[in-house]
């Protein structure tokens, strides 16, 4: 069994060493050993030492039938981007290819807390600031499905880990859909919660120091199975004792069956038009909800995609400037100020975002709260128990390219992530679950969104989906 184990799901490694079936240091091992024989390039910075010393702990935690919580022993990697006590943290930037942190991301240290083994940090592009994962420092991570494909990016180096059997779970982030594009591409499950579930102090781009972060970005584990998310979201939701906090998280679960639920599906949007086998992926899973009983029906959306997008864009370069040296903002507010008013080019666009008033912002922020209070109105008044969704417009593109192509229609880069971005700056849990496959054998996954605070009931979900869409998972 041991020399399988990694190949398997979370929570079945945790069952195996609660079983004393193999210890917390042989599974470790087994981890470095398909990390040492890689060729994907995912995991880019490790300490071996300190992950067998960790798991040597867990160890002698459980022969005096003990526990450190409910991830004890369980080898996993972090995002590059997470500061991480004593292990190097880069952000996938040569300005930081000597920063050793003295203390964990909230995060992470909540995952130590609950027992986890960090036996390493895996690839980001610079500042987590592409749709593609390479840099400088370590170069590019490639797809397990296919080298020429792109893993997505920011998380690519996560994603890509847990696809080829690396580690059983990776601690990713998500911003602008950099967590949910390389889920999809790499063909595992991502989960972004709930904002404000998880705290994202520590995350780099923000300065490393800062007490502080994007009001936007969301940390998030990315595994195999959801029953392996469940346990993670657990962990990252209980705070360490150096938070020295007096709550605790109590998340609803599902308590209906599938064939009780309203389903809506938004499959299509001439804002962002989907691939033929995208579409197909969609239909299937129609059919296949159709044939448990559960009301499903298509929709045109609960908002306006296009008006959803650019309050999303917005906000996203308000937030990005928070770090902007003081010679850099003067230039690019000069720059603001020399557009003329009828330039709607996207570099005036995007300047005139990054310069925008505070009072712009207040107005962009109330109108973020209006449009959650839209999205709450479709979950709750209109009852509907959840959202599905394309994840992307296509499976994984070639690596390296800076075009999208829908069917041979040449598309906007940033498309790849327009359907993850109608939750982005409004903060609903979001959940990426593979589905099927294209003629070529790469990923297909779709987005299941509910009301904030849902996430279990999305996991519960996709846990029942599992052997239901099996049927769906031929290629189109």
């Amino acid at each position: 069994m041991t020399t399988d184990l990694s190949r398997q799901a979370a929570h079945t490694q945790l069952r195996a060493l609660d079983r004393r079936e193999i210890s917390s240091r042989e599974l470790l091992d087994l981890h470095l050993e398909r990390i040492d024989t890689s060729t994907v390039n995912a995991v880019i910075t490790r300490d071996d030492d300190a992950a067998r010393y960790a798991a040597h702990a867990a160890d002698e935690r459980r022969a005096r039938n003990e526990s450190a919580g409910i991830l004890d022993g369980l080898p996993i990697t972090v995002k590059d981007s997470f500061e991480t006590a004593g292990l190097r943290t880069t952000s996938g930037s040569a300005d930081l290819k000597d920063h050793v942190p003295r203390r964990d991301a909230d995060a992470v240290a909540r995952l130590r807390h609950q027992g986890a083994v960090i036996m390493g940090k895996t690839n980001t592009p610079a500042y987590c600031q592409d749709l593609h994962t390479d840099n400088a420092l370590f170069g590019p991570t490639l797809n397990p499905h296919d080298p020429a494909r792109t893993v997505g990016g920011s998380s690519g180096g996560a994603a890509a880990a847990v696809a080829a059997y690396l580690t059983p779970a990776d601690l990713g982030s998500d911003l602008a859909g950099s967590l949910r594009l390389p889920a999809h591409y790499c063909g595992v499950y991502g989960l972004r919660p709930t904002h404000g579930l998880v705290p994202a102090r520590g995350h780099i781009p923000r300065t490393p120091g800062w007490l502080t972060s994007s009001d936007m970005v969301t940390a998030g584990p990315l595994a195999r199975h959801p029953r392996d998310l469940d346990l993670l979201l657990a962990a990252l939701t209980t705070p360490s004792p150096t938070e020295n906090s007096p709550w605790h998280v109590g998340l609803p679960t599902r308590g209906r069956n599938v064939d009780q639920l309203h389903i809506a599906i938004w499959a299509e949007d001439p804002n962002c038009p989907v691939d033929r086998a995208t579409a197909q992926t969609l239909t299937a899973v129609e059919r296949v909800l159709a044939t448990t009983g559960a009301r499903v029906r298509r929709t045109t959306g609960p908002v306006s995609f296009d008006d959803s997008l650019c309050l999303f864009e917005q906000l996203l370069h308000a937030t990005a400037t928070a770090t902007t040296d003081v010679e850099d903002a003067a230039a690019e507010l000069a720059a603001t100020r020399a557009l003329q008013d009828d330039d709607t080019s996207p570099r005036a666009a995007v300047l005139r975002h990054r310069n925008q008033t505070h009072r712009t912002w207040l107005r962009a922020d109330e109108a973020r709260a209006r449009l959650r209070e839209t999205w709450q109105q479709f979950f709750v008044d209109a009852e509907h128990d959840i959202l599905i969704t394309p994840a992307a417009p296509t499976p994984a593109i070639l690596a390296g390219s800076r075009s999208l192509a829908v069917d041979g229609d040449e598309r906007s880069f940033f498309d790849q992530t327009g359907w993850a971005n109608l939750t982005s700056h409004v903060g609903l849990p979001s959940l990426v679950v593979p589905v099927a496959q294209n003629p070529e054998g790469m990923p297909i996954s779709v987005q299941l969104v509910g009301p904030a605070y849902s996430d279990r009931i999305l996991l519960a979900l996709a846990e029942e989906l599992v052997p239901l869409l099996e049927v769906s998972t031929h290629a189109f």
